[in-house]
């Protein structure tokens, strides 16, 4: 058997909580857009939200065919607010069963040893990854807004290295975890698209809606789970012969496939936001056949699966309206319409986060408002996302006593929910 590190050994004291600070949703690289690297170090740049003495990372082969090797992992924190420096001073070697390698079967994440480091709430963590055979990346989120690093060889522990690629992605990391001590620390996971997922944001700035959220919840980890493209219903199916066959498998899993992965998987889980049924209304006939055309009675029926699992597993979860997008489709915006009618209405989530009404034109409230509008009537800006950051009631997330939460529509109206 392979030694044990000190790390894994020590049991867990009584005030000890380990809760998610950072994820990112994986998804499958298309054949044709396959990363490929040998004898090469990943240095890849996430953004925390709460703050321990103890990280552990989740790696995540699980898009992949064949098992993937990892020769060495180290962690430290950014030295400075940009590009992919390090701070020796932090730099510490990731362990895996007490081992400094690991390999990761095909289909599966794999948790590393706990890490002793300090880290901050809302800091930038660095993880170098070296992978030294030949390593096809299968398993990645497609679109991080963040830059990050390959470089040639083993290069973890260098402060600064030369990068030969700079992806706009993260490569086999979903996840990063810490422990926290005393209080009452939970985590927040957003379950969304590309809008979650803050596509058409700022690069390298963390100006996505659940980033901007954070450091309103001083004792919660927020966890993004937006994948750009996702549905709630369908898997990618490009039709055949279509552009959408070149990057349709980066939209990921359904939700209702991936929740288990992306949401209950994460440590300290006890709040969920879902924000999906753009891509089930939009996509059909573009991005996915027309015989995947959505009823709103199909959108509301994956939302109350999503309901009932995650209130089964001892969640909270609130539901946030569909943001206004263009169509030249009437009959889409109807539906659109009718499931937010639900959502707000309907009294089946713990809360409803209007969205919607936030983000809608005032003088067209079924387009997006031109202030808050990236330029395709879809994605919201960086001033767009603040708002949607602004609109989710502080409240909610704060120890409250059973039974004290509430389904808000529009404007928070019990007294338990607050903005600030």
């Amino acid at each position: 058997m392979p030694p044990t590190s000190p790390a894994a050994a020590t049991p867990q004291a009584d005030d000890e909580r380990w809760v998610g600070t950072w994820a990112a949703a994986p998804a499958t690289a298309p054949t044709s857009a396959i990363p490929v690297l040998r004898d090469e170090t990943v240095r890849q740049v996430v953004h925390t939200s709460i703050g321990g003495d103890r990280l552990r990372l989740r790696l995540t082969n699980e898009s992949g065919r064949t098992a993937l090797r990892v020769g060495e992992v180290r962690v430290a924190l950014r030295a400075g607010s940009s590009g992919t420096d390090t701070d020796p001073a932090t730099d510490r070697q990731v362990t895996f069963g007490g081992s400094a390698s690991a390999t990761l079967p095909a289909g599966t994440p794999l948790l590393s040893d706990p890490v002793p480091l300090e880290l901050p709430a809302r800091s930038d963590l660095v993880v170098s990854m070296y992978l030294p055979e030949e390593t096809p990346v299968t398993t990645l989120h497609p679109f991080s807004t963040q830059e990050n690093a390959v470089a040639a060889g083993n290069v973890t522990g260098d402060k600064a290295v030369e990068a030969v690629l700079a992806p706009a992605q993260w490569y086999l990391l979903s996840g990063v975890s810490v422990r926290t001590r005393g209080g009452d620390a939970g985590a927040l996971v957003a379950l969304g698209d590309s809008i979650t997922d803050g596509f058409q944001t700022e690069v390298n700035a963390n100006h996505r809606w659940p980033d901007l959220l954070a450091p309103r919840l001083p004792h919660t980890g927020v966890l993004n789970a937006g994948i750009s493209g996702n549905r709630l219903l369908h898997d990618p199916n490009p039709p055949a012969g279509g552009m959408a066959e070149y990057f349709a498998p980066f939209f990921g899993q359904s939700a209702l496939r991936r929740f288990d992965r992306d949401v209950l998987a994460h440590p300290g889980v006890r709040h969920v936001i879902v924000l999906l049924g753009t891509n089930d209304l939009g996509h059909p006939g573009t991005m996915a056949p027309v015989s995947e055309t959505v009823t709103a009675e199909e959108i509301i029926g994956a939302h109350r699966q999503i309901i009932a699992r995650a209130r089964t597993a001892g969640l909270r979860v609130y539901g946030g309206t569909i943001l206004p997008f263009t169509t030249d489709s009437p009959e889409i915006d109807d539906k659109r319409q009718v499931v937010n009618a639900w959502i707000r209405t309907g009294g089946e989530y713990d809360a409803v986060i209007d969205f919607d009404a936030v983000m809608g034109d005032p003088a067209d409230p079924l387009r997006l408002n031109p202030a808050y509008d990236s330029g395709d009537g879809l994605h919201p800006n960086d001033a767009g996302m603040a708002a949607m950051a602004d609109a989710v009631p502080a409240g909610l997330f704060r120890p409250q006593r059973q039974g004290a939460f509430a389904t808000i529509s529009g404007e928070t109206t019990t007294s338990s929910l607050s903005n600030s």
